[in-house]
């Protein structure tokens, strides 16, 4: 479960680095990471 939530922080962060950088899959890297965070709290929520 930890690894889901420290996968989707660092494809987050990558994600807003490309969005700074102005690069090429900029957006799937922050709907990826952020996605993975929300099944992770969803998940967490409901145990």
């Amino acid at each position: 479960m930890v690894k889901i939530k420290h996968l989707g922080l660092s494809i987050g962060i990558f994600g807003c680095l490309f969005k700074l950088m102005s690069w090429v899959g900029a957006s799937i890297l922050l709907v990826l990471g952020l996605s993975l965070l929300g099944i992770y709290y969803l998940i967490k929520v409901f145990k």
